[in-house]
């Protein structure tokens, strides 16, 4: 017997159920049926996935392993297919893509403290990703970045409004030798380990690397992660430095410098699908995503003083 979809659904509504009658009523066979069925299945999985005992059906260790991926693999399927059209028995939900920031995080606590449809979250790494799952309706809107000259191609389903510009910062231990100094000029670093995070799809690092050619030098990439305790591991350490958004946490042995003559930008964006549960709030979502980036930059620090420099010295 060829292991299907249905086989791994019926195996986790007997878990559900917590007995064979039970399950059997809710898949709507009989009891026997639903016997012979299980028996087909351990046959075809090679081992026991339930014990039958006085509290009912309990899985074996065996089972265990098979219940967990067995979920996994239907929670696959679901997120496929969570872009077709919302049936009868399936309300619509805003679903909020992009990737953990304190620009979700402020939008998320705003949408949140609002009545209404509920809101599911899904966090990506890549931009591009997030960009494709909204084309395809898999979600409703997204916080996203992209960098000068790297700009994200925007489908025709999708609407998109900048919320800012942001520098890029460094961080490095607050033992390294320019850690005193307030801002660093990228060509110091030239011999510098780097730990940068993947590719995003959206540009980074290639505009890091672009920056650092300008500059003169190759980085040295030695570490590549998307960890932030491993990140800020090596950095306390002195293992490497890391170009990093402004609102970075110092703290720990880490410092966060600017870069001297900002040669790096990125910019946060907000895109929505045109036929999304979320198209008519366009308005509110960029708001909320444009408080959320200045509430979290005002707390930092170092961003405020690098800003009040900028101020001084001219026009933004």
């Amino acid at each position: 017997m060829q292991l299907e979809l249905r086989h791994l659904r019926t195996l986790c509504e007997i878990a559900d159920a917590g007995s064979l009658s039970k399950a059997a009523a809710a898949l709507g066979v009989s009891q026997p049926a639903l016997t012979a069925q299980l028996q087909r299945i351990e046959s075809a999985l090679g081992g026991q996935v339930y014990r039958r005992g006085r509290l009912g059906m309990t899985p074996t260790p065996f089972g265990q392993f098979v219940l967990v991926r067995a979920r996994s693999a239907l929670q696959t399927v679901n997120e496929l297919m969570v872009g077709a059209p919302p049936g009868a028995d399936r309300p619509r939900a805003a679903r909020i893509g992009g990737y953990a920031n304190p620009v979700l995080g402020g939008l998320l606590r705003r949408l949140f403290e609002l009545p209404g449809a509920p809101i599911t979250v899904h966090t990506e790494h890549s931009p591009r990703l997030l960009m494709d799952l909204l084309a395809s309706r898999r979600l409703d809107a997204a916080v996203l970045v992209d960098y000068p000259g790297h700009e994200l191609p925007v489908p025709a389903s999708v609407d998109v409004r900048p919320v800012a510009m942001e520098p890029v910062f460094v961080a490095m231990s607050a033992a390294h030798a320019l850690a005193s100094q307030p801002e660093v000029p990228l060509a110091r670093l030239a011999e510098e380990d780097w730990v940068l995070s993947p590719s995003d799809g959206a540009g980074w690092p290639e505009c890091f690397r672009t920056a650092c050619q300008d500059e003169g030098f190759t980085p040295r990439v030695q570490h590549i992660m998307t960890e932030a305790p491993m990140i800020r591991l090596l950095i306390t350490q002195g293992h490497a430095v890391s170009p990093c958004q402004a609102t970075f946490a110092p703290g720990d042995g880490i410092v966060v410098r600017p870069l001297a003559g900002t040669p790096l930008w990125m910019r946060h964006l907000i895109a929505w699908h045109r036929d999304g549960a979320l198209a008519h709030r366009a308005d509110e979502l960029a708001a909320f995503a444009t408080h959320a980036h200045q509430e979290a930059l005002a707390a930092h620090p170092t961003y405020s003083r690098w800003h009040s420099s900028r101020r001084r010295s001219g026009p933004l």
